[in-house]
């Protein structure tokens, strides 16, 4: 062949340099890949992040008091502060005006008169569509108004209507056209989260509030804007925010109140969530990027590996010929350019094809299930950074290349043959005990990983960094796994060996022989199936982990199939309306009221919810490792203490209800009526007369203006609140019951009975023991200043939907019976707890969705574990995962085939010597399968035993929310053992398809179909 020697060289050994040639290639074409991929998944993190943001989460507030002269020139200030700390980012800046109180038209007079509120919103026309009339526009005498559909509804004012109204300050009178009403698009969206009365049309405090009246800018600037609030809302478009721009606009926007103050706006204040959700959204950012990194340390690890592997092979081969080189004059320099030429032959194709073979590669992941659901799509395209990621990892793969051939470049051909054929038990690692010192390492980095929680470490600075060692842990664990486990390969061979010795048949004694007699042959084989065996599991079982991890949140989050939270009542769904409605949404197979609220219990603060322990089983999802109990011993233990009670059942569906008191003085009287899904209601009977009362109870009214009730209703007690003196003596009647009240001006008085018995409550795990009490036992605690006695009918690790708060259960009606005996305001129904039919309340959550008026913030199960799961931040290790799973077992494949056949070659002389002692190609066959065999079966089992031990200490602590904040309920690893299984057994099929075709490789050199 005519070219340069290095060109000759190379191709005097084709296999050998196709083999290094595919392990750089494979090794540089997946960390493109990766390194591109980790790029887009934070990139599209951070926009996804901006994009689903509300606009409460990325909107800056500034309000002051304004007057009409000063007015422009602070506009002109905020506008301009706001534009330099979004830098640039277009922002839409909204101004909103609201006037001080006027009286309504014709209570002048009165002490506390209902009031009107005037307004201004920037934009309203399109956040809003008119019913009737027209907008408002400025000018004229007479001040023209749109009014919203709930405003309108609760004053009565009409399109076209004109009023008077008084200024509560000055005493102005103003005469108000309503030109207009108008209803919100949204008008319990966040967007109105700071304009209540906007959004509601009242306000209910110590006066009655209406409004606002939506009047022109202009007119506001000229009739109402005298040192008035008036408040600046910006939402910035941040869709095309990068990682790299998240600190600077947080630290931007975090000094907008200096900035406005320095600007001459001293009264200004302003408040922002986004630096917040900026400092999080670059942690999280931060943290995905340096996790994703986990993977990428391990194919480099393990490429290493594989292309040292090939260049020993090399060098080996070559050791005689460098040797004859050598003793020929070739000095060092010489041997070390043909040595580097030859890997840079091999090396600079693959730097300059990898980057373009990268984005098919993450094509493939574009194509997986879970990318394609949450709509990421990866750019397809390699930069500048991609070609240099190419190049470092060309050249260190050139430089591994080299080292094995200067390693051997010094002996002189007398040396190589006095080397030739030497064996041993130990390799050089094992001898300097360099894979103990590296189990020391590798146990530091996963001990911090375990204390940190994540590979994120703060830096000297104060900013947050990527902490090497950190992660590095993984990747060194499997590496040390692997070594260690080399330590098994000489005594299970010499064990095989005595073993087989005794048996009969050539193949086993022989092929057990040749492994005791050079263990380190295969010990290179062997650790390079391990730690890519390992890393295919880990890589399994990551992800497993992942996706069981986020239903887990989901489920936790929610805690049941679906909830909702929102006002008790509403002017639509009143108190006894609300459940009704909920109960016929479509698919809801069960449903109960809850309580949620913060309760003091002395020393500490919890949180407290009441179910229906009826239906805790069918509610609550709890994982059934949180607790030692299941839900049902739960549901049945805080049930348990539920009295009978003496409630009085209301027959009929009655809409009235007439109640007749008899008093011996003045006293607060209060009525307790709960319908037949087990809400409460106090309904106030007023101020008790001395002698005959009677009082008629509008019932109808309390399921709101479209809601229904459901029947039966019941009596549940009389409770009288404390005289102003003396002791008032109470005889009422209530559909022929009679009910006795003595009250003094100590407390209330109820009708109900109290209950020795303790109340059943279940625990979280730190408040059980902070108030040291154990599962099953019965103490006393402190609950809003009363003390009671309590029973633990459980104890949970966390309980769902309280973030990882100290928290409490306990039935929803043994608490209302308890508060009732107590004379206390029954708690209100805050949230309702539903159970979907096969857990699906997509149906129930559309519906709800069509009735915003209703007020209600729904969690559905099923959406949050898909939104969780769609988390770009969250699920980018998914991604990266595959790519080095795949790439791990390519390298296995590449790297035995290799290994197995220059093995094969180099032992043609042995397998001929054999031929000449009649050995036949079956039992030649055997021999060979037995040596590969006993490779195959230690690297699986050596690989699968690692995985499982990293997987234990490491794959708990990588599994981290978007926010990279620690998962609750914590992370239980998953091993998917079929999956694992099938994965083994594709692996040794590949492996011995690789045995078999060297065995006809070698029938087809040496032997005949006659001899078998």
């Amino acid at each position: 062949m005519r070219g340069p020697l290095v060109v000759k060289r190379a191709f005097s050994e084709p296999l050998l340099l196709l083999a290094a040639f595919g392990s750089i290639l494979l090794a540089t074409t997946t960390l493109v890949a990766l390194t591109m991929y980790a790029s887009s998944i934070a990139d599209i993190g951070v926009r996804r992040t901006m994009e689903t943001a509300t606009p409460t989460q990325k909107a800056a507030t500034v309000s002051t008091s304004v007057s009409a002269e000063t007015f422009p020139r602070f506009d002109q200030a905020v506008r301009a502060e706001v534009a330099r700390a979004y830098g640039g980012a277009p922002a839409q800046i909204t101004t909103s005006f609201r006037s001080d109180s006027y009286t309504m038209p014709g209570q002048e007079g009165r002490k506390t008169p209902e009031l009107l509120r005037f307004g201004s919103y920037e934009g309203l026309d399109q956040q809003a569509e008119l019913i009737s009339g027209s907008w408002p526009k400025a000018g004229g005498d007479v001040v023209e108004a749109a009014v919203s559909l709930p405003a309108a509804s609760a004053t009565g004012f009409k399109a076209g209507q004109v009023i008077t109204t008084e200024g509560r300050l000055d005493h102005t009178r103003i005469r108000v056209r309503i030109t207009g009403v108008f209803q919100l698009h949204d008008p319990f969206g966040d967007r109105w989260s700071g304009e209540r009365l906007l959004g509601r049309g009242v306000e209910q405090g110590g006066f009655t509030t209406y409004g606002p009246l939506m009047v022109a800018r202009e007119t506001f600037l000229s009739r109402f804007a005298t040192n008035v609030a008036v408040t600046w809302t910006a939402v910035p478009d941040l869709r095309s925010i990068t990682p790299e721009q998240l600190r600077p606009l947080a630290g931007r926007v975090a000094r907008l109140h200096d900035r406005l103050a320095a600007a001459g706006c001293a009264n200004c204040t302003a408040n922002s969530r986004l630096p917040e959700l900026l400092t999080q959204l670059d942690t999280a950012s931060l943290v995905a990027r340096s996790t994703m990194l986990i993977p990428v340390l391990q194919l480099l690890l393990l490429a290493a590996y594989a292309l040292m592997l090939t260049a020993r092979l090399l060098a080996d081969h070559r050791r005689m010929e460098v040797a004859l080189l050598r003793s020929r004059g070739a000095g060092t320099l010489r041997l070390a350019f043909l040595a580097g030429g030859e890997a840079l032959l091999v090396a600079v194709p693959c730097a300059v094809v990898a980057p373009f073979l990268g984005p098919p590669l993450l094509g493939l992941i574009n194509a997986l299930p879970w990318i394609k659901a949450s709509g990421v799509r990866l750019a397809l395209s390699a930069d500048a950074g991609a070609f240099l990621v190419s190049a470092a990892v060309a050249l260190a793969s050139a430089i591994l290349l080299v080292l094995p051939a200067l390693a051997g470049a010094r002996r002189t051909y007398v040396e190589e043959q006095a080397a030739r054929g030497r064996g041993g038990g130990r390799g050089l690692i094992e001898r300097a005990g360099a894979d103990l010192a590296l189990l020391v390492v590798a146990g530091l980095a996963i001990w911090q990983l375990q204390h940190y929680g994540a590979p994120v470490t703060a830096t000297a600075g104060g900013d947050l960094g990527i902490d090497p060692l950190i992660i590095s842990g993984p990747a060194l664990a499997l590496l040390t796994g692997g070594m260690l486990g080399l330590r098994l390969v000489p005594r299970i061979s010499r064990v095989a060996e005595k073993v087989t010795a005794r048996r009969p048949g050539l193949a086993p004694a022989l092929g057990a022989w040749q492994v005791s007699r050079r263990p380190l042959k295969y010990a290179g084989p062997a650790l390079l199936l391990t730690m890519a065996v390992a890393i295919g599991i880990v890589s399994l079982a990551t992800a497993s982990t992942w996706r069981a991890s986020q239903a887990d949140q989901a489920r936790h989050q929610a805690g049941a199939d679906l909830r909702l939270a929102g006002p008790p009542d509403g002017p639509e769904l009143g108190t006894f309306g609300r459940g009704t409605a909920f109960a016929a949404l479509p698919g809801i197979t069960a449903l109960s009221p809850a309580y949620r609220g913060l309760v003091d219990l002395g020393s500490q603060t919890a949180t407290l919810i009441g179910l229906d322990a009826a239906k805790l089983d069918q509610l609550l999802q709890l994982r059934p490792d949180l607790s030692a109990r299941s839900v049902g011993e739960m549901s049945k233990a805080l049930a348990a203490a539920r009295s009978a009670g003496d409630a009085l059942e209301i027959p009929g569906r009655p809409s009235h209800l007439q109640v007749e008191a008899h008093a011996t003085g003045k006293a607060p009287l209060r009525m307790m009526i709960a319908d037949a899904l087990g809400v409460w209601h106090e309904v106030s009977l007023g101020v008790l007369h001395e002698g005959d009362n009677r009082f008629d109870v509008d019932l109808a009214k309390l399921a709101g203006s479209r809601g229904k009730i459901t029947y039966p209703l019941s009596i549940r007690g009389l409770v009288a609140n404390p005289p102003e003196s003396g002791t008032v003596r109470i005889t009422a009647s209530v559909l022929g019951r009679p009910y006795s009240l003595e009250v003094t001006e100590a407390q209330p008085v109820s009708t109900a009975r109290r209950d020795a018995r303790p109340l059943p409550i279940v625990l979280t795990a730190d408040l059980a023991a902070s108030l040291k009490l154990a599962d099953g036992a019965t103490g006393r605690l402190s609950m809003d200043g009363r003390v009671i006695d309590v029973t633990v009918a459980g104890i949970v690790a966390q309980m769902p939907t309280s973030a990882g708060q100290p928290a409490l259960l306990a039935d929803w009606t043994t608490l209302h019976d308890r508060d009732l005996a107590a004379g206390l305001i029954p708690r209100p129904a805050t949230e309702w707890w539903l159970a979907a039919r096969d857990g699906d309340a997509s149906q129930a959550k559309a519906v709800l969705q069509a009735r915003p008026q209703w007020d209600v913030t729904a969690v559905d199960q099923r959406e949050l574990a898909a939104q969780l799961r769609d988390d770009p931040l969250a699920s980018g290790l998914q991604g990266a995962l595959i790519l080095g799973f795949l790439a791990a077992l390519v390298f296995a494949a590449l790297g035995f085939l290799v290994n197995a056949t220059v093995a094969a070659r180099e032992r043609m002389a042995e397998f001929a010597i054999l031929r000449a002692l009649g050995v036949s190609f079956r039992q030649m066959f055997g021999l060979l399968a037995i040596e590969q065999t006993f490779v195959i079966g230690l690297s699986l089992v050596a690989g699968t035993a690692l995985a499982v031990v990293v997987g234990v200490l490491v794959v708990p602590h990588i599994v981290l929310t978007g926010q990279a904040a620690a998962v609750t309920p914590g992370v239980l690893l998953d091993i998917p053992w079929p999956a694992t299984l099938a994965m083994l057994a594709a692996v040794a099929a590949v492996l011995f398809a690789i045995v078999a075709g060297l065995a006809r490789q070698l029938r087809r050199q040496g032997f005949t179909r006659e001899e078998l």
